[in-house]
C-alpha cells in the first residue's frame, strides 16, 4: 500500500513540473529593452548574441540579433554568409522574415518599421562586406528610415561615410521589391548590357532596383571559384568593380542615435 502512495505521489509531482515547464514554455517574451542600442547603453559589457526588444507601441516583443560593438549596439536584420538560406523569397517571406537570427537570416521588413517609425529617434544603417580573399570594407549612412508596408517599407538614406563607396546611392526613397511585388523605378532595368524588366528575378528581394546591380546583396550566394562572371550573387558595385563580384559575406544592421 505504501508503494502504491509513494508511486502516486511521484506521479502527482511529475504532473506539477510539466505543467510549470509547459508554462514557462509558453510564457510571453520578455523584453530586454526598445532596441540593441539601449541595451548595449544600459549594460555595456553586453555581449553579441540574441536579445529580445519591444519597440515603443509595439505590442508583441520579438527576438533579434544584437552585435555589439565598442560603438553601440547594432540590430542585425540581414546577414549572409553560406549558401544554406535561400533569399529568393516572395514578399510575405521578406516581410515576416526568415532565417536563423544567429545565422543567415532577415529579420522582417515590418519589424525594422517598427524599429524606426519612432519619431524620437534617429537611426544609422551598417553594411558590412566580406570577400573571398578576406578583405573587409563597410558603408554607413545616416538617417536611415523605412516607410510603412502601403508605401513598400521605402527606404530612406542620408549622407554616406566608408570605405565600399556609395553604392546604394540610386537607390534612396525607392520601394522595396521582390518576385512578386515590383516595386522598381526602371522600366526596363539595366544590368551590364542586359535589359530585364525585373531584376528580382536574380538578385532576390531588395531596394537596389532603380538600378540592377549597383548593389544587391540577397542574391544567390557563390562559392569562392564560382563568385566571378555571374548574373546573380552578392554585389556591391563601388568596391568590387570587376565583372561582376559575388561577395562572401555581408550584414546590414541598424543603430539609433
Amino acid at each position: 500500500m505504501k508503494s502504491l502512495v509513494g508511486f502516486g505521489v511521484l506521479i502527482l509531482a511529475c504532473l506539477l513540473s510539466c505543467t510549470v515547464q509547459a508554462k514557462k514554455h509558453h510564457s510571453p517574451l520578455s523584453s530586454q529593452g526598445t532596441d540593441c542600442t539601449q541595451i548595449k547603453a544600459l549594460s555595456p559589457q553586453a555581449s553579441s548574441g540574441v536579445y529580445v526588444i519591444q519597440p515603443q507601441k509595439v505590442k508583441t516583443p520579438f527576438k533579434v540579433y544584437c552585435e555589439m560593438r565598442p560603438d553601440g549596439g547594432w540590430t542585425v536584420f540581414q546577414r549572409r554568409s553560406k549558401g544554406v538560406v535561400s533569399f529568393n523569397r516572395k514578399w510575405a517571406a521578406y516581410k515576416n522574415g526568415f532565417g536563423n537570427l544567429t545565422r543567415d537570416h532577415w529579420l522582417g521588413l515590418q519589424k525594422v518599421f517598427s524599429l524606426t517609425k519612432n519619431k524620437h529617434k534617429k537611426w544609422t544603417m551598417r553594411v558590412d562586406l566580406w570577400d573571398h580573399e578576406d578583405d573587409t570594407a563597410f558603408a554607413e549612412y545616416a538617417h536611415f528610415k523605412l516607410g510603412d508596408a502601403k508605401a513598400a517599407f521605402r527606404l530612406l538614406l542620408g549622407k554616406y561615410n566608408g570605405t565600399a563607396g556609395n553604392a546604394m546611392h540610386s537607390q534612396n526613397r525607392y520601394g522595396f521589391s521582390t518576385s512578386d511585388r515590383d516595386n522598381d523605378g526602371c522600366s526596363p532595368c539595366i544590368f551590364g548590357d542586359i535589359a530585364l524588366m525585373e531584376c528580382t528575378q536574380s538578385d532576390g528581394g531588395g531596394w537596389w532596383y532603380s538600378r540592377c546591380g549597383s548593389a544587391s546583396l540577397n542574391g544567390d550566394w557563390h562559392p569562392a571559384g564560382d563568385h566571378i562572371g555571374w548574373a546573380s550573387g552578392l554585389h556591391w558595385e563601388t568596391w568590387k568593380t570587376h565583372a561582376p563580384y559575388s561577395l562572401k559575406a555581408t550584414r546590414m544592421m541598424i543603430k539609433s542615435v
